[in-house]
C-alpha cells in the first residue's frame, strides 16, 4: 500500500522524523509533529481489506457502500483498483447495477442493519470493514434497546456512521453539541413546547419519536469522532439530569451509560493539545485530513481554540507555492483562501493530521511548504527507517 501512497511512511519524511523524535529542521522551517498522528488501526485495517479484496477476487465487480474513509486520495486510488464506490448524489444510493455474484464492501464507518439485509437477500459476497470501535458503539445501542431506553446518540445525523448507528436504535435522537444536549435535559426536566422540539430535531429523531413519552429512560451513545471531552459533558449532563428528575436510588432504571469513546480519536486529540500546550512556541498548525473527516474538524476546532493561526487542507493540492497561497477550511466549515501564510525568516510549524490520513498526505504538503520558504529545495531524499510501530486501535 506505500508505494500507492496509502500506507505508513517507511522511507520517507514522516518516517525520518518519527526516528528524530517527531521534528525536523529544513532550513529556517522547524517542523513538529504530533506524537499521535494520522491513520488509526480501524482506518489502515478497512483500506487494507480492500486491497485484500481486489487481489481475492480479480474478475468480480467491487463496489464500496461509500467511501471506505474520508480521504479524497485513498478513495481515487481504489477507484483506479477499478473498486466501484457508492454515493448519495442526494437522491439516496442506487444498489440497482450490484447483482448477485458481486462483492460488495462495508466502509470503516459501517452500514445500516438495512443494507446489510438487502446485500444479504441479494446473495453478494459482502466484506465488512466496519471499525471495531464503531461496532462497540453499536451493542452499546443493542443494549439501549433491549433495556427499553432510547438512545442519546452524539454525534452529526447526516454522518455515515452515525446513520449506521441509529439503525440500531429502536428509538433514537441525535444531538450534535452540548447545546442540543442542554435543550433536551431541560425538556426532560420541565416539559416543553413540543411542536418547537421536534422541528429542532426533525431529522435527528427516530420514526414515530414522541419526547413526552420515550425520554423517560436514556442511554447514551456516540459517533467516534466527537470531541471526547464534549460526550463526557454530555454524559454528565444526562445523568445529573434524570438523577434530579428520578432520584439516585432509581438512576440505573432511568440512564444507561457504557464507555465507547474511541481510543484513536482521544490520543489524536490529546496528542494536540499538548502540542499546543505553549502557544507561544508553534507560529502556525497545519492540519491535514479530509474535508468531511469529522475527527479532522475537530482537530482543526482545538488548534482554533488555542488561538493559534491554523490551516486544514485536504492535501497539497491546496497549496500555491508560487504564490505563497493557502485553499483551507475552518473547523466550522467555512473555506477560506490565505496569501503569505508561511512568513519569511525562521518559522516554526506544528502538524498533525486526521485518522484517515496516510503519511504520504503530510509528506507531500510539508514538500510545498519547504519549497514556499527555499525555491531551491530538491524534496527530502528517501532512508530506510525504524519500522512504524502500527497502532493498536
Amino acid at each position: 500500500m506505500e508505494e500507492h501512497g496509502v500506507g505508513y511512511s517507511s522511507t520517507g519524511l514522516v518516517a525520518q522524523m518519527r526516528d528524530n523524535n517527531n521534528m525536523w529542521q529544513q532550513g529556517e522551517v522547524t517542523v513538529k509533529l504530533a506524537k499521535a498522528y494520522g491513520y488509526c488501526w480501524g482506518v489502515e485495517r478497512a483500506v487494507r481489506m480492500a486491497y485484500e479484496a481486489r487481489q481475492t477476487f480479480p474478475d468480480r465487480k467491487l463496489y464500496i457502500t461509500n467511501e471506505i474513509i474520508h480521504n479524497p486520495e485513498v478513495n481515487q486510488r481504489l477507484r483506479e483498483l477499478d473498486i466501484n464506490i457508492v454515493e448519495d448524489e442526494g437522491k439516496g444510493k442506487d444498489y440497482s447495477g450490484i447483482q448477485g455474484g458481486d462483492v460488495v464492501i462495508f466502509p470503516a464507518f459501517g452500514a445500516t442493519v438495512q443494507e446489510m439485509k438487502h446485500f444479504r437477500d441479494q446473495g453478494v459476497q459482502m466484506i465488512d470493514t466496519t471499525c471495531p470501535w464503531v461496532a462497540k458503539v453499536w451493542n452499546s445501542v443493542d443494549t439501549h434497546a433491549k433495556k427499553s431506553c432510547t438512545s442519546v446518540i452524539h454525534g452529526k445525523y447526516s454522518h455515515e456512521e452515525t446513520v449506521a448507528t441509529a439503525s440500531f436504535a429502536d428509538q433514537y435522537i441525535i444531538v450534535k453539541d452540548l447545546k442540543e444536549a442542554q435543550y433536551v435535559c431541560d425538556y426532560i426536566l420541565n416539559g416543553g413546547n413540543k411542536e418547537e422540539f421536534m422541528k429542532m430535531f426533525s431529522k435527528a429523531v427516530s420514526k414515530g419519536f414522541d419526547p413526552d413519552t420515550m425520554l423517560d429512560k436514556v442511554g447514551l451513545a456516540n459517533q467516534t469522532t466527537m470531541l471526547k471531552g464534549e460526550t463526557q459533558q454530555i454524559g454528565k449532563l444526562l445523568e445529573a439530569t434524570m438523577m434530579k428528575k428520578y432520584g439516585p436510588a432509581k438512576l440505573n432504571e432511568h440512564f444507561v451509560l457504557m464507555e465507547t469513546i474511541c481510543d484513536a480519536t482521544q490520543e489524536r486529540q490529546d496528542a494536540l493539545y499538548e502540542i499546543t500546550a505553549d502557544p507561544s512556541a508553534i507560529d502556525l498548525m497545519i492540519v491535514v485530513g479530509g474535508f468531511n473527516s469529522s475527527n479532522t474538524s475537530h482537530l482543526q476546532e482545538i488548534a482554533e481554540h488555542k488561538g493559534i493561526p491554523s490551516y486544514w487542507v485536504d492535501s497539497a493540492a491546496r497549496i500555491d507555492v508560487e504564490k505563497n497561497k493557502v485553499y483551507h477550511k475552518l473547523a466550522y466549515g467555512e473555506l477560506k483562501e490565505t496569501e503569505n501564510w508561511i512568513k519569511k525568516g525562521p518559522i516554526t510549524i506544528g502538524i498533525t493530521s486526521g485518522a484517515s490520513t496516510p503519511d504520504r498526505a503530510v509528506e507531500e504538503v510539508l514538500d510545498k511548504v519547504f519549497k514556499i520558504n527555499d525555491p531551491n529545495f530538491k524534496g527530502i531524499a528517501p532512508k530506510e527507517c525504524a519500522p512504524m510501530k502500527v497502532p493498536t486501535h
